[in-house]
């Protein structure tokens, strides 16, 4: 995975760390299930749970990229770019 040197203020800042945050409890109980020898269908709901919210996360960060970083970028005439780079990481969310 390639990390850049650019930031941005993310505008649903807190919704998004609310929802890490109740991602991180899911996979200390998930944890928990495995240390306590839980059933395994059990603990593959929990695991399909916690992969859905992620994905929601990302969408949500996605749609927020999509909104003001790419949209900004094709405005001050660097479009291709922050297209190509919105595509690379599509590709990635989609292996």
């Amino acid at each position: 995975m390639q990390e850049t040197n650019k930031t941005t203020v993310q505008p649903n800042k807190q919704q998004l760390l609310n929802r890490l945050k109740r991602i991180e409890g899911q996979v200390r109980g998930i944890h928990q299930m495995v240390d306590n020898d839980r059933y395994c269908v059990d603990i593959l709901h929990q695991i399909s749970a916690i992969q859905s919210a992620m994905n929601k996360v990302s969408l949500a960060l996605l749609e927020d990229h999509t909104h003001h970083c790419v949209a900004n970028a094709i405005k001050g005439q660097d479009g291709e770019n922050a297209i190509k780079e919105l595509m690379d990481v599509m590709k990635t969310m989609t292996k």
